[in-house]
């Protein structure tokens, strides 16, 4: 009745959809559509030569210009700078923004993560699933799970993240869904949970490498993880669906990840799938893995 780890590792593909694709990429940075704007951002790992001609590279709406390794730095604009921007996965809407730190509100490989999880939602049946999202950020995995049905407590350390996740769901005409905002440190939060006896159907697990809490406290992934997923694991309901777990930092991996999670989903039955979140250029065979995961499914 334990977990059976995948003897493989899966490499989960976002290939582009209508608001965003990885047009081109090579000499340390990538070029991207979101929208209807296009960009240029860093990206170390793309050692390779891009194929696209320089002016298109050159049109781009916006270049992003780094000032250090921790990913801070400014954005030029071709004209006007840009405030938020509408966009859409599917049927699920939310804005981008172009924030300090090189990202636009949102990470665009995790479209596979939201997919397995819209479908992980549906696959319980006979009552309403409870997910649990921490490290929400803006809350696009909350408005994926709330939309297929989910009721969703949405934890991040960041009231003003909370606060971009809140405009995202009445955004996306999911502001009378079942979703709970809690701006809190996660750590705090399950400890809470778990002498509460809290259940869920559903974990949602991405945490940084490193960040603190609502109130000064600290998070390290590499000396916090463990703990924490100790105790996602006490609060997953006997029947639970999943429990996902995603990270960015270097030195972590989906194989590590998922002997953790065997370790501490002990009795269940199901399967530890992981591996590495991956964007694939529009041509298809040309790709940058950006982040590690595993996850656990009863079935």
């Amino acid at each position: 009745m334990d977990p059976t780890i995948a003897a493989a590792p899966l490499v989960m593909r976002t290939a582009g959809w209508a608001d965003y694709a990885l047009l081109d990429s090579g000499h340390g940075r990538k070029l991207e559509r979101y929208g209807r704007y296009t960009v240029v951002r860093p990206e170390p790992q793309c050692f390779w030569a891009p194929r696209l001609d320089q002016k298109v590279w050159d049109s781009a709406d916006a270049v992003f210009d780094p000032s250090d390794e921790d990913e801070a730095g400014r954005w030029r604009f071709k004209g006007k700078p840009l405030e938020k921007f509408d966009l859409a996965w599917g049927e699920t809407r939310f804005h981008g923004q172009f924030t300090p730190f090189r990202h636009l509100a949102f990470f665009p490989e995790q479209a596979a993560n939201w997919t397995w999880q819209d479908q992980r939602v549906r696959a319980v049946k006979g009552r309403q699933p409870k997910v649990l999202n921490l490290f929400g950020y803006t809350g696009v995995a909350s408005l994926v799970c709330a939309a297929a049905g989910a009721a969703v407590t949405h934890v991040d350390a960041s009231k003003k993240s909370v606060g971009f996740a809140r405009e995202n769901a009445a955004f996306a005409g999911l502001a009378d869904r079942p979703i709970r905002w809690i701006v809190e440190d996660a750590r705090r939060f399950v400890a809470r949970e778990v002498r509460r006896g809290s259940q869920y159907d559903g974990i949602i697990l991405d945490p940084p490498k490193f960040g603190r809490g609502a109130d000064g406290e600290v998070w390290r992934l590499f000396e916090d993880l463990a703990e924490l997923t100790h105790n996602c694991a006490q609060i997953l309901a006997p029947d639970a669906s999943f429990l996902l777990m995603n990270a960015y930092a270097a030195r972590v991996s989906g194989a590590a990840m998922s002997g953790l999670l065997a370790q501490e989903l002990k009795g269940r039955s199901g399967v530890i799938d992981w591996g590495e979140l991956s964007l694939v250029e529009e041509k298809g065979d040309r790709q940058i893995g950006l982040s590690f995961f595993a996850r656990w499914a009863s079935e």
